[in-house]
């Protein structure tokens, strides 16, 4: 796999993550981003032994997009306590069915994960292991036709499926979404990681990363808007 690199520097790498690939090795033993970074890192700077590289976060396997790890374990300690600070910023982009009520708001939900299935659900409060999420959206787009509508996401925390979770149980599933949505199952998810901003953690300096949908995700987005 060709690695795009978006920027790097002595303590910071960006990608773009392809849909399908793993963040980080899974039980399929597929190639998975923090290797691919780590080799990429180890042949071009012509590394002896293993190279450091921290996971900082993760996008889930069918999801593409910006991804950034840390190349010290200063700058992993520093950027993820910026994700428990919630000022590590994440910006999606989605398509999902039918038309949104509202052309903008806030989604707030208690979600439990099942280890089992590795699914997650709407969960009262109250219920052990419930943890808070929250995300706001914006419509950017809706398509009678196809009765899709393209919206942008700003995640508030990072739970497991979040965005796939909140939308889905309100019958606004993503499209493509092989775990919990209906339509266009032959098809890629139609969710993408398309910005991410982070203070960098050695200069202090506020940055601001994109990346463009690729492949289906390209297309889908080209036909609805």
């Amino acid at each position: 796999m060709d690695l795009n690199v978006v920027y790097e520097d002595n303590h910071i790498i960006v990608v773009v993550k392809p849909p399908n690939v793993p963040s980080q090795g899974d039980k399929t033993g597929d190639d998975d981003m923090l290797t691919i970074v780590k080799r990429y890192i180890k042949e071009k700077y012509n590394k002896p032994g293993d190279v450091y590289l921290g996971l900082v976060h993760r996008l889930d396997r069918p999801v593409g997009g910006i991804m950034i790890f840390a190349r010290t374990s200063k700058a992993a300690s520093r950027l993820s306590q910026q994700v428990r600070d919630k000022e590590f910023k994440k910006t999606y982009l989605v398509i999902v069915d039918g038309k949104m009520e509202e052309k903008s708001g806030v989604l707030e939900d208690y979600l439990i994960k099942d280890e089992r299935t590795n699914l997650s659900r709407v969960a009262k409060a109250e219920e052990v292991g419930a943890k808070y999420a929250k995300l706001d959206y914006e419509v950017i787009k809706y398509d009678e036709g196809a009765d899709l509508s393209l919206v942008k996401v700003n995640l508030h925390t990072g739970r497991h499926h979040q965005i796939r979770v909140q939308f889905s149980s309100r019958n606004h599933s993503i499209y493509a979404d092989q775990k919990y949505g209906t339509r266009g199952k032959r098809k890629k998810i139609a969710l993408w990681a398309y910005k991410l901003t982070i203070t960098h953690p050695v200069t202090k300096e506020k940055m601001t990363f994109e990346a463009e949908p690729q492949g289906n995700i390209k297309r889908m987005l080209c036909e609805i808007v």
